[in-house]
């Protein structure tokens, strides 16, 4: 998380300024960016961030919750806790920080209902997209279901659904073609 923290703080500053203009595309590509580190460190708090970030974007994109029951109460829960994480994080405390994320989750509690049920099912799905990227970026199935807590059998399940297993991402251009290619730059 050291080596990361100028980053993150970064992605929770721009993060919580596209919550507020409801931006979830922004939110989606934050997310993706902090799921870079998350891939190169295998860091488990940049993956929290990851999460969090897509979740709420997700959560932006539903209009209709903001008409649900207890709507205000997860809403003023998230600025609060995401205001002091960032407060945490820029003088150095990455256990208040990480703490203060975990609030935002825990607020989940705190609200009954459809609402509840809803927003809980964003943040799982949420874990499984992020594994599922994970995988994409090259780490094993089985170490990016242990790195978010998500079981190997819904990652295997999203995997299945996807064209992943079937592209040609992970395979490597071949020596003689390579070398072709690098001639040809030169030329």
């Amino acid at each position: 998380m050291l080596q990361e923290a100028e980053n993150i703080l970064r992605i929770m500053k721009e993060a919580r300024v596209a919550l507020e203009q409801k931006d979830s595309y922004k939110l989606k590509a934050l997310s993706d960016q902090t799921l870079h580190t998350a891939t190169v460190y295998q860091d488990a708090d940049s993956i929290v961030v990851a999460v969090l970030t897509y979740s709420i974007a997700k959560i932006v994109e539903r209009e209709n919750y903001k008409r649900m029951e207890g709507w205000d109460i997860f809403y003023n829960s998230l600025i609060t806790n995401m205001d002091a994480a960032i407060l945490k994080l820029e003088v150095g405390d990455y256990e208040k920080f990480m703490d203060y994320l975990g609030k935002i989750r825990n607020s989940i509690n705190k609200i009954a209902g459809d609402l509840s049920n809803y927003i809980r099912d964003i943040f799982y799905k949420a874990e499984v997209n992020k594994a599922f990227k994970l995988y994409e970026h090259g780490l094993s199935a089985e170490k990016t279901a242990s790195i978010l807590g998500v079981s190997l059998w819904d990652l295997a399940g999203y995997i299945g659904q996807s064209t992943v297993s079937e592209s040609h991402l992970n395979e490597a251009i071949p020596v003689k073609e390579r070398i072709k290619l690098a001639e040809s730059f030169f030329k």
